[in-house]
């Protein structure tokens, strides 16, 4: 799944308004115009899905005016989702500030973490929203994807997963 119909899913699941969209990435660090936004959510031509792999620039324009959210894009979005649900959370004494995002994990992994923490779910609601989008999942599947990279028990979340996790999402929030 591509960074466009995540945005493009993530919004309608969850009913956010354009100037909220701005205002979400705002929270995440990056700063759109409400055009801009709606550029993003109109999704590219199949051709240019090729270009996807490049995650060098920020965002920059295709040939049909529609702009690119890559990886560090998508994740900041979805630091601004948390913030946006939750409030800012000030860090404790002798914490360090969380890291900057890296691009680099799974979208579809950090999704789920980030939709997770963002919408206050435990892993229970998570596997009844997947459930309702008639996906069987165990709790113990369902932790090794949550987990983080690198740990000897993580499993790369698919598409499958994901897409069916933003469509119980929106059966949960919209039906």
């Amino acid at each position: 799944m591509h960074n466009h119909d995540i945005l493009i899913r993530v919004r309608y699941a969850l009913d956010i308004k354009n100037k909220d969209m701005v205002e979400i990435f705002k929270l995440g660090g990056v700063n759109v115009t409400q055009e801009e936004v709606m550029e993003m959510l109109t999704k590219p031509k199949e051709d240019d899905y090729d270009e996807y792999e490049d995650d060098d620039v920020d965002f920059y324009e295709y040939e049909d005016d529609t702009i690119k959210c890559n990886n560090k894009m998508m994740e900041s979005f979805l630091n601004g989702l948390i913030i946006f649900k939750r409030g800012k959370q000030e860090p404790k004494p002798g914490q360090p500030e969380s890291p900057a995002p890296t691009g680099k994990e799974s979208v579809n992994n950090v999704l789920l973490k980030k939709l997770k923490i963002a919408l206050t779910l435990t892993s229970e609601d998570m596997i009844d929203i997947l459930g309702d989008a008639g996906v069987n999942i165990t709790k113990g599947e369902l932790g090794a994807i949550l987990r983080k990279e690198g740990h000897r028990n993580y499993k790369q979340c698919g598409d499958r997963y994901a897409r069916n996790f933003l469509k119980g999402l929106t059966l949960k929030y919209r039906g």
